[in-house]
């Protein structure tokens, strides 16, 4: 994110010496991207930030990845995947279930209460959008005040946690990615400016606006990181003999922030848009949409649901999370619920949708899309949740 911000207490000059009251110096720390060559912040440490006193192996959640075989449409109903569980004592990393992968990008979903522990994706950037609740994320950059609709996205190996707040779970769809996760570039200036045509604004971002430091020793953080577990990942549980929440000040262009999904101005046409005029990120080999409540194509002859199409290149992930979703009505697909269409399968409205949506002068839906141009495989809460009936819902059941 080249939008460069300055938090607490930073020298005039970079790499100089900056004391601290007792008389010694804090401890500058350059966090940043491809080798020196891309964004990056310089955060100043009361502690020596590489010092850890312990390491030991942690157990990831389940990574198992099964193929979409044989090839067809899914449904998955991700509020299933908790009925029966006791939110109020599982965490936003820890109790993540994964729901879709493949060796670029990880869909997972949690419903949460507890404090998670602290925890550093080593991996790639994380962009997880809160479907419901609230919680506070503590980062090593300060905190940030996240609630319903609001895409977070962390930098990769960001130390931080997710801390529930109110009386409702917190219910969080996260998409790791095996790279960086940034605006379109077409919507950026060469300088990396959002520009006048995009949908959405650096005034429209919140990142940090002071330091959070804490204090505590022998604190344990949870790195995911590569390795030689299921889809190349593994973890270790580092120990630090100080806590690591003890940045006094940073600048640069590289930092957690929020967005949330009403500050997305969509952008509507004559006839049916494409989706990648809805699109708010991408990473490597996969881009993320929302279709947020808008008006619908004002041509008099005008289908305002999307044509059938096939995606040739990537397979498509909605999460719907909001609204009345006009295209797939009758298909049993409602709030929590998430479909896949892969490559190789066209797909579109269900069956009436498409005469139903004529005359429509606005949709009221919200939903969250991850394409990707990599096959996707299940994960394990992907495999627990799918209603088997789906793919047969265009031709009216199973023959």
């Amino acid at each position: 994110m080249a939008y460069y911000r300055r938090v607490g207490e930073v020298p005039r000059t970079r790499h100089t010496q900056h004391p601290n009251p007792e008389g010694g110096l804090y401890y500058e720390e350059l966090m940043g991207e491809e080798g020196f060559s891309s964004d990056s912040s310089l955060l100043y440490h009361r502690a020596i930030p590489s010092a850890i006193a312990d390491a030991a192996p942690w157990d990831l959640p389940d990574q198992t990845r099964t193929p979409n075989a044989p090839l067809v449409p899914r449904h998955l109903k991700l509020h299933s995947l908790f009925e029966g569980q006791d939110w109020k004592a599982a965490d936003a990393v820890e109790s993540r279930r994964l729901v879709l992968a493949n060796d670029d990008v990880r869909i997972s979903y949690v419903v949460a209460g507890a404090p998670s522990p602290l925890y550093r994706n080593a991996i790639g950037d994380e962009c997880v959008y809160v479907e419901s609740g609230s919680a506070r994320v503590e980062t090593v950059f300060g905190l940030l005040e996240v609630g319903r609709g609001d895409y977070v996205v962390l930098p990769r190996a960001t130390t931080h946690r997710w801390v529930p707040t109110g009386d409702e779970p917190l219910r969080a769809y996260a998409v790791e990615a095996n790279s960086h996760i940034a605006p379109p570039k077409r919507y950026l200036s060469r300088y990396g400016q959002l520009l006048e045509h995009a949908p959405f604004c650096e005034r429209d971002l919140r990142g940090p606006s002071e330091p959070l430091l804490a204090e505590g020793e022998n604190v344990d953080v949870l790195i995911k990181h590569r390795g030689p577990g299921p889809g190349g990942i593994a973890g270790t549980r580092y120990t630090y003999p100080t806590h690591p929440f003890d940045v006094v000040g940073w600048d640069g262009c590289l930092y957690p922030y929020a967005f949330n999904i009403d500050d997305f101005q969509p952008i509507t046409g004559r006839v049916h848009q494409p989706p990648p005029v809805h699109q708010v990120f991408e990473g490597h080999n996969f881009v993320i949409c929302n279709f947020v409540p808008r008006k619908v194509d004002y041509h008099p002859q005008a289908i305002p649901v999307p044509y059938y199409h096939s995606n040739v290149d990537s397979d498509e992930v909605m999460f719907y999370c909001g609204g009345d979703y006009e295209a797939r009505k009758g298909s049993g697909i409602g709030q929590g619920s998430v479909s896949l269409h892969p490559g190789g399968h066209s797909h579109g409205p269900q069956p009436g949708a498409y005469e139903r949506s004529i005359g429509a002068e606005a949709f009221d839906e919200l939903a969250v899309m991850v394409d990707t141009f990599r096959p996707l495989d299940l994960g394990e809460g992907g495999l627990a949740c799918e209603d088997d009936g789906y793919a047969w819902t265009w031709s009216g059941g199973r023959r």
